[in-house]
């Protein structure tokens, strides 16, 4: 792993031994030339051994610096870091440097949106990096089948901590295995925490100035969109009122908000999922169910409490419009305090949002994708292959319940800091990491559980939750982590709230090829806004079918068979 470096060492060695055995023989006296080498010998062994333990421990420090170059994704904004810092220089590489000796050189970064385009430039050219990180399996895939990265077995076994390995083994065994080939680790994947349902977010401050009561219903909390829009709440003059903001895609992913998924699960829906019904597999979005979900869609927006003009926004406009307080409701994870609402929260400090949980009773059958997760993979021929997991062991283990000198790191999740900041834009924890974060800083709020009993990232949310209640300087920063933390999250597990258990479809993972997403897309646009009749829906899956979809269902239900 290191042949090429101890070779120049013991060269260097070498010569100072030559040149002091030829000094001290000049002064005749032999025995002293070979009393001298024994220093030598003693720090070229000193040294073997450092290289050693750092190759193959989670925490053994290099004894040189060793630089890496890196590809990734880039965050908006230099992904919310504090002035000052960047990509190479932040809390994040600065521990790093400090606890194992190494340091990123990030030669490849493009943005989320654009860089599957990028790693494919790459992939082509064959000009990868030394780490790498994809957002694609298939990529994956076509990397491993043109031999271009590490077999990664060994060293997750020498370099990742038992407390890593219980993470990705709370996930079960489908997670590693989805990057195995041949029985060879041949990346670390992402592991996606279960982010919970759909919170309904509402303008409260709007609701108590038309005496509103707070929705039990999900019908209810649609009444209160309408009355929001009747009201003109949040338009100006000659501007048109907007209702329930959605996306066009209709259903969300775990990085985006703006979803319509609870709507559908009304009716037992679950587009854009594989399913399972009637002892079959089917691809969600061509189920009766989901035509039921369609209707209702159409129905509001027909009253306008669907946002009229959904078809013609893309993320960011309805990102804007949340935050220069247009819009006062939305469908969002728990950690929608973080984006977008606190930007609105710094513009209007008066603004009050709440989190509303409407518990479904028709949850479907369906199977878990690899769409949202990212991987790390490490250039074949690279010397150093397990720095990626001494990188994780460090970042995602030892800063959070064993370091004593990891404030700054830590404290860049109260500071919202994008996870693209990172030196592997990628997140490892427990399944349930959500839930038990927000029990524990419960349980010191009420005075049940030491402070000192919390984890680094549970200490830091306190802190910031802690000084809200206190009213002690509170920024927005302070304002997101409680409504995050204990407002949403806490409505979860009160609610009791439980995680499905992942299952995967087998060796294939379903994706739905582009085609038949914009076909899918353009259909249930046509069919909510009413420029076609509920019957098209039947037309759209015979052309889905017939587009390719058939081929696909037919792979996904042997693989789910083998």
């Amino acid at each position: 792993m290191v042949k090429r470096i101890r070779v120049y060492r013991r060269i260097v060695f070498f010569c100072f031994a030559v040149l002091g055995s030829a000094f001290l023989c000049g002064c005749g006296e032999g025995h002293s030339a070979k009393n001298a080498q024994l220093p030598i010998e003693a720090a070229e062994q000193h040294m073997d051994k450092a290289w050693k333990e750092a190759g193959e421990t989670p925490y053994g420090k290099y004894p040189q610096l060793v630089t890496y170059t890196l590809g990734q994704m880039s965050g908006a904004n230099n992904s919310n870091l504090p002035e000052g810092a960047s990509y190479e220089d932040n809390a994040y590489t600065r521990y790093l440097r400090e606890m194992l000796n190494i340091q990123n050189q990030n030669i490849y970064m493009e943005s989320e949106d654009r860089y599957d385009e990028f790693i494919n430039i790459l992939i082509k050219d064959r000009t990868l990096p030394d780490v790498l990180v994809l957002s694609d399996l298939g990529m994956l895939k076509e990397l491993v089948e043109n031999d271009l990265v590490e077999d990664l077995t060994e060293v997750f076994e020498d370099c990742t901590t038992d407390r890593i390995k219980e993470m990705y083994d709370s996930y079960g065994s489908q997670l590693l295995e989805s990057v195995t080939f041949d029985g060879k680790l041949m990346a670390v994947p992402e592991t996606v925490i279960d982010h919970g349902p759909r919170l309904m977010w509402l303008r409260k401050d709007w609701m108590d100035k038309l005496g509103l009561e707070e929705p039990k219903t999900l019908e209810e909390a649609f009444g209160i969109v309408e009355a929001f829009v009747d009201n003109r709440m949040g338009a100006a003059d000659g501007e048109e009122p907007i209702g329930l903001a959605c996306c066009t895609s209709l259903i969300g992913t775990t990085s985006s908000s703006y979803s319509m998924e609870p709507v559908f699960l009304e009716y037992g829906a679950a587009p854009q999922k594989w399913v399972e019904k009637d002892g079959e597999i089917y691809y969600g979005s061509i189920t009766k169910e989901t035509q039921r979900g369609l209707y209702r869609l159409r129905q509001l927006y027909n009253k306008g409490i669907l946002d009229r003009n959904f078809p013609l926004r893309t993320q960011n406009n309805i990102r804007d419009l949340v935050i220069e307080g247009k819009c006062g409701a939305f469908f969002g994870l728990w950690w929608t305090p973080n984006n977008p609402l606190m930007d609105q929260q710094e513009q209007d400090p008066l603004a009050e949002w709440e989190p509303y949980y409407f518990k479904s009773t028709k949850d479907p059958h369906t199977f878990a994708s690899f769409r949202d997760t990212k991987y790390v993979v490490v250039r074949k021929g690279y010397e150093h292959p397990e720095i990626v997991m001494k990188i994780i062991s460090v970042l995602f283990d030892y800063t959070r319940y064993e370091a004593e000198n990891a404030e700054e790191v830590n404290g860049y999740f109260a500071l919202n800091v994008d996870p693209t900041a990172r030196p592997l834009v990628i997140n490892v924890d427990y399944n349930e990491a959500t839930y038990q974060v927000t029990k524990n800083i419960r349980k010191v709020i009420a005075g049940q559980l030491p402070e000192e009993k919390l984890s680094a990232i549970e200490k830091s949310y306190y802190d910031a939750c802690e000084n809200y209640l206190e009213g002690k300087n509170v920024s927005s920063v302070d304002w997101a982590a409680l409504k995050s933390r204990i407002s949403a999250v806490g409505l979860l597990v009160d609610g009791d709230y439980q995680p499905s258990k992942r299952e995967y479809l087998g060796e294939t993972d379903g994706e739905i090829p582009q085609n038949l997403k914009t076909l899918e897309e353009d259909a249930f646009i046509q069919i909510i806004v009413g420029k076609q009749p509920m019957a098209f829906f039947d037309r759209f899956v015979e052309e889905w079918y017939s587009q390719g979809g058939e081929e696909l269902t037919a792979r996904v239900r042997e693989s789910y068979r083998k």
